[in-house]
């Protein structure tokens, strides 16, 4: 069974939406497991359906080591991104795991993306399932 690590932090909205889109298409036929930079974040996450949560930076770094896959916000590879929750030990953990990372462009303050169209996250999400993930789950 294929491990897709859905990080977030704030209050877990983004990670909730992808959650809930892997849910609705692979059932339990993929294990998710909800990282949230804070226990809110992942308090919705696990709402929204994942297996499994876990909250903070030693729980994110350890647990992306062992992940297939890596979903959320692109601010979880950029230090100090999420209003700060993002720790340079979070941002390198995640950027340094083996696990395969499909990122959302989700504009940070400091940090904008060129050639990049601005879609609403619904859309980015059906996008990250049906082009991505879809590909990866069946390999």
């Amino acid at each position: 069974m294929k491990r897709i690590c859905v990080i977030d932090g704030q209050g877990g909205g983004i990670g909730s939406t992808i959650i809930k889109r892997l849910k609705d298409v692979f059932g339990e036929t993929v294990e998710i497991i909800a990282l949230g930079t804070n226990a809110v974040a992942t308090a919705q996450m696990l709402k929204s359906g994942a297996n499994k949560g876990a909250s903070g930076e030693n729980a994110i770094s350890r647990t992306v080591m062992q992940a297939d896959f890596i979903t959320g916000p692109v601010g979880i590879i950029v230090a100090h991104a999420l209003m700060g929750e993002v720790s340079p030990a979070i941002a390198a953990a995640v950027a340094g795991s083996q696990a395969r990372k499909v990122l959302l462009p989700l504009s940070q303050d400091n940090v904008h993306f060129v050639g990049i169209v601005d879609s609403p996250l619904p859309h980015l999400v059906d996008e990250l399932v049906e082009k991505h993930l879809k590909l990866f789950i069946r390999e």
